[in-house]
């Protein structure tokens, strides 16, 4: 089976790479990568290795070996190198409003047969009220830890 995607790193890129490796200062995820490129170089000062060898040697998975041979080839030495950052920020599930809502109803009196607020009572109450369609506990937790509040 013929590879799509070589990889003929240049003497630089080489010594890039090496040097990397070299000193240890690099995330080891980067390190790793930098293996697999050096691994993978079909110029004349690289081993060629297959996938499946080169995934053995540096103890990653053969999809590994591919998604790094692709992303340099791609997108370049960087890119191939380092983890991506992701396009947008987590969204908030609340916001000011619902966040002052949900405080307001933690400070109130518990329903009727509940000692304190739970998690699960503070989520069921938002969701009765129509403050938000649908919150999972773990955000109502969350959103009272960065409140500084507590749930009675």
């Amino acid at each position: 089976m013929r590879k799509k995607y070589l990889i003929q790193l240049t003497a630089d890129e080489h010594q890039q790479l090496e040097t990397l490796i070299r000193t240890g200062n690099a995330p080891a995820r980067t390190q790793t990568h930098a293996r697999i490129l050096l691994k993978a170089d079909c110029s004349a000062a690289g081993p060629a290795l297959t996938d499946q060898a080169i995934a053995e040697a540096c103890e990653v998975s053969r999809p590994t070996v591919e998604r790094v041979r692709r992303a340099f080839v791609t997108t370049g030495l960087a890119a191939s190198l380092h983890r991506k950052r992701h396009d947008r920020p987590a969204q908030r599930k609340l916001n000011g409003a619902q966040e002052a809502q949900l405080i307001a109803i933690t400070c109130s009196t518990p329903p009727q047969g509940a000692e304190r607020w739970t998690l699960a009572l503070l989520a069921d109450k938002l969701v009765e009220l129509k403050v938000v369609d649908a919150i999972a506990r773990e955000t109502v937790r969350s959103t009272l830890k960065k409140t500084n509040s507590s749930p009675g």
